[in-house]
């Protein structure tokens, strides 16, 4: 029934953080028509804490953090602050060019199985 999710992040500078998807993750992408990229992101997983108010938070996941952060900081991605040892993961923080902030972790948590693999 349910077989995607569809992630929107509202930028400043759209354009930028659409360059910066495509050459330093290295995400592929499709138009959508008049330069909309859609990104392929790897496989998700979803969970909902407890909070005072509504509101969604992206956080992209490594199975080692440092190795990651080096490889990401030589195609020029910027870190903001220190790694943070959480009880749940090792979180870091990329700056993105068009003004926001996106998580990145190593997860200590357990994992879900991953999905089943079907052809697009």
């Amino acid at each position: 029934m349910i077989n995607r999710t569809h992630v929107i992040v509202y930028s400043e500078d759209a354009e930028a953080d659409r360059t910066f998807f495509k050459d330093v993750f290295g995400f592929e992408s499709v138009d959508a028509g008049g330069g909309w990229l859609i990104f392929r992101l790897p496989p998700a997983e979803l969970a909902f804490h407890p909070g005072g108010e509504s509101r969604h938070e992206l956080y992209l996941m490594c199975d080692d953090l440092e190795t990651a952060m080096t490889e990401l900081k030589r195609k020029g991605a910027v870190f903001k602050g220190p790694i943070d040892e959480l009880s749940w993961g090792r979180l870091a923080h990329i700056a993105l060019p068009g003004g926001g902030v996106l998580g990145i972790y190593q997860p200590k948590h357990p994992l879900p199985p991953p999905a089943p693999i079907t052809k697009d």
